[in-house]
């Protein structure tokens, strides 16, 4: 989802997009980018390279992105020692948009602790997959102060409101 929202952003022209996978449970974005997956994130958090080196620049023009990197044990504290700020402070002047991709928000805090780095806060759930209850859940352990929507993934076209009325043979009518 937020490779997909980062490519549609690049293609205003003039607008320089930065894509992070803070994803440092579960770092996969570089796949779907045909990237290598370190130095990143996490080797920038550990002190281990500087942002220069954990940013690549793809394919795309005006799109950066900056893998998750390296396996950590400890992601939440890494994701809270305070270079994250450093970073998002020195290459948010840079960028017009800086997305950041976060494990989900249930069961771990990961996701909130990156949302209060954030200006908007963009919810992804999947149909027929993530509980209401589970939504609202998450809505209020970010304080909904900076959700700025919600995306529907994974909904089939028979799923939707409305549907029964695309697609349909609806028998016989008559126009009068």
């Amino acid at each position: 989802m937020s490779s997909n929202l980062a490519r549609a952003i690049q293609q205003q022209p003039q607008h320089r997009t930065l894509l992070i996978d803070a994803d440092l449970r579960y770092p996969q974005l570089h796949l779907a980018l045909g990237a290598p997956p370190r130095p990143g994130l996490s080797e920038y958090l550990r002190g281990e390279v500087d942002e220069i080196s954990a940013l690549q620049h793809g394919k795309e023009e005006n799109l950066c992105f900056m893998p998750g990197g390296s396996y950590v044990p400890n992601p939440s504290e890494l994701l809270c020692n305070g270079r994250l700020k450093v970073l998002l402070d020195r290459l948010t002047p840079i960028f017009d948009w800086v997305i950041l991709d976060s494990s989900p928000c249930l069961p771990v805090a990961d996701a909130t602790g990156l949302a209060g780095f954030c200006d908007g806060v963009l919810l992804v759930v999947r149909a027929g997959s993530t509980p209401v209850e589970v939504a609202q859940k998450v809505c209020q352990q970010l304080g909904g102060g900076n959700i700025v929507g919600v995306v529907l993934n994974g909904a089939e076209q028979n799923e939707l409101y409305g549907s029964h009325y695309y697609g349909h043979d609806h028998g016989d009518s008559a126009v009068a």
